[in-house]
C-alpha cells in the first residue's frame, strides 16, 4: 500500500474511532459529531480505494459519487448505495444549526460506516489492493 492510501487509511480509522466514542459516550453524547464522523469513515474509505486505484475523483463529499466511480469494479458495492445516501447528508448539513442528529440517527450512521469498513478494509490491506 502506497503512503497516501496508508493515510487515506488511518484518517478513516481515526473516524471511525471518533464516531464510536461519540456512539457510547455516556455523558453529554454529539450524535452530530457521530454521524460527521461516521459520514467521513465511508468517504475516506472510497476514497483510499479510488486511491489505490489510480482513480482521480473530485473533491466531494456525494458518497454516491464516489461510489459510481467504484461499481464497475465492484459491483456488489451496490448495496451500500442507500447507506450511503444516507451518510451524504451528515457531510454538512447535520454540522449547522436547523438539524440534529438522534441517537437512532448516530447507530445507523455507525452501521453504515461499519458496513463500508468491512467491505472495502480488506481491499486496502492486501499487498496488491488494485482489484
Amino acid at each position: 500500500m502506497n503512503r497516501v492510501v496508508a493515510e487515506w487509511l488511518e484518517k478513516a480509522e481515526g473516524d471511525y474511532a471518533s464516531a464510536m466514542r461519540e456512539l457510547r459516550a455516556r455523558n453529554n453524547p454529539n450524535y452530530d459529531s457521530a454521524c460527521f464522523h461516521a459520514q467521513q469513515c465511508a468517504e475516506k474509505y472510497l476514497k483510499g480505494i479510488l486511491q489505490a486505484w489510480r482513480v482521480p475523483f473530485s473533491k466531494t463529499h456525494d458518497l454516491t459519487t464516489l461510489l459510481d466511480a467504484c461499481s464497475s469494479r465492484h459491483p456488489e458495492w451496490e448495496s451500500l448505495r442507500g447507506g450511503l445516501k444516507l451518510l451524504t447528508q451528515f457531510a454538512v448539513a447535520f454540522r449547522y444549526p436547523g438539524e440534529s442528529a438522534t441517537k437512532e440517527d448516530a447507530k445507523h450512521a455507525v452501521k453504515v460506516a461499519s458496513a463500508v469498513r468491512e467491505m472495502l478494509r480488506p481491499l486496502l490491506h492486501r499487498k496488491d489492493s488494485t482489484s
